[in-house]
């Protein structure tokens, strides 16, 4: 048995998993969902075979915690953008736009990782429905943030107008995001950003740039 295997077993269950969803999410960027083969999972974590099923009764139950763990993550790395801002609501809101469109949210590997998933989701319900849950997540919360930024700028809209407007922001971020994780090297320092202040600012009625600039960068 070997030194990593050793402390593998030494683990906690949460933490062999993720071991497990960690491997498997590098096979599945570099050789995509088919490449990512029970065997290959096993030896890049250092493991047996058995041991997986231990975890996974099938390929495709680790696939889709995978896809699960991928996406919630890339959820909480935006969002912790905002979180963290001293400020009023369209502070938070313009620091959210800023770190959709920032690393380590926009990410060639993230965005391999994404679109090798997606051939999976549509022809698998569980990946449908892990792609439904996180969507809906990040949907909502994005929603809250709007909605907060409304109320502060004295902008009373309807619920329905809330999601709209949560769709129509959400849909403009993961077109930029998906340019700038496939193209970073067509797109200046800062123009992502810029482009998603001023579009999503212009949706909602708000000067997202001038909230942007009244917010410290990250380091």
């Amino acid at each position: 048995m070997t030194k990593d295997r050793r402390k593998f077993t030494r683990e906690s269950p949460e933490q062999r998993k993720l071991a497990l969803i960690e491997a498997t999410l590098e096979l599945v960027a570099e050789n995509g969902v088919r490449g990512a083969t029970v065997r290959g999972i096993a030896e890049r974590a250092e493991v047996t075979q058995g041991l997986i099923r231990h975890y996974f009764s099938t390929k495709e139950d680790l696939v889709q915690a995978a896809y699960d763990f991928h996406m919630t993550r890339m959820t909480d790395e935006t969002f912790a953008g905002s979180e963290g801002v001293q400020g009023s609501a369209i502070h938070h809101l313009a620091a959210f736009v800023r770190s959709s469109l920032t690393p380590p949210v926009v990410d060639s590997r993230s965005l391999a990782l994404w679109a090798a998933f997606l051939n999976k989701v549509q022809h698998d319900v569980g990946m449908r429905e892990t792609h439904a849950k996180t969507y809906l997540d990040f949907r909502c919360r994005l929603q809250s943030l709007i909605e907060a930024a409304l109320e502060e700028a004295g902008q009373e809209v309807s619920q329905a107008q809330l999601l709209q407007y949560a769709i129509a922001s959400n849909a403009l971020i993961d077109g930029l995001w998906m340019e700038g994780g496939a193209l970073p090297e067509a797109f200046e320092p800062g123009e992502l950003v810029e482009i998603g202040l001023s579009s999503i600012g212009a949706i909602l009625g708000l000067d997202l740039k001038q909230a942007a600039g009244a917010v410290p960068p990250p380091t």
